[in-house]
């Protein structure tokens, strides 16, 4: 319960325990006032006997109320959040997976004219969602970032366990002897995250490079130019 929740709630009920205790000595001073009066109360219970029945269908009412914006909440919750997956749907938020979370790996590979396939893993004990979104890859001192080899949006991916997720890079998609070498590639899990990390590739050239989104399969992972 919040704590604006929680203030209410006492409010609400200082008041009510005050009406009560107003109306406790009402009904002393009617009492002590005549036996007329007191004759008259005798139908003056049936009508309080009626309030506490009406107060216990406001009450009802009440946590009717609240049960039911907590079921609007869940369906509202179910409905409208979660993350997209790429296909339309949209799947249940959990952790958000940072470049901290995650155990990397590279190996270069050979088809498509060479590229450096990246591995995803979970920690141990982790378990966090890669977003529907192209991992953040960027080379050298000047932050050239590698731009999207596909055309469409991937899917989110639940990293836990043995669940490997895979992108591949190419880093270079022009022809000629342009570009720099490098040895390491930065990798993050979307521009904003915090920890990105530095892993080594080997002596590759870099110019205009592309990265695929996440897949579950390396054979997805070609970034065909």
């Amino acid at each position: 319960m919040s704590g604006n929740r929680l203030r209410a709630f006492l409010v609400s009920a200082a008041v009510v325990g005050g009406a009560m205790l107003m109306t406790a000595c009402q009904d002393a001073n009617a009492d002590a006032d005549s036996g007329a009066a007191q004759g008259s109360s005798s139908a003056t219970p049936a009508g309080d006997a009626a309030a506490p029945s009406g107060s216990s269908a406001a009450g009802s009412g009440e946590s009717a109320g609240k049960d039911s914006d907590a079921t609007g909440r869940g369906t509202e919750d179910a409905a409208g959040s979660g993350a997209d997956t790429g296909d339309g749907k949209r799947e249940q938020v959990g952790q958000s997976c940072g470049a901290n979370d995650i155990s990397w790996s590279t190996r270069s590979e050979t088809q498509a004219g060479g590229y450096i396939l990246i591995m995803a893993k979970a920690k141990p004990g982790i378990t966090c969602y890669l977003p529907a979104a192209l991992p953040t890859v960027a080379f050298g001192s000047d932050g050239t970032q590698a731009g999207p080899a596909e055309q469409s949006v991937g899917k989110q991916i639940k990293l836990s366990g043995s669940t490997t997720a895979y992108a591949g890079v190419n880093p270079k998609t022009t022809n000629g002897n342009g570009g720099k070498e490098l040895d390491f590639i930065i990798v993050g899990v979307g521009d904003d995250d915090p920890n990105p990390v530095s892993l080594p590739v080997g002596t590759i050239t870099v110019e205009d490079p592309i990265v695929t989104n996440w897949h579950t399969a390396p054979a997805d992972a070609v970034p065909f130019s």
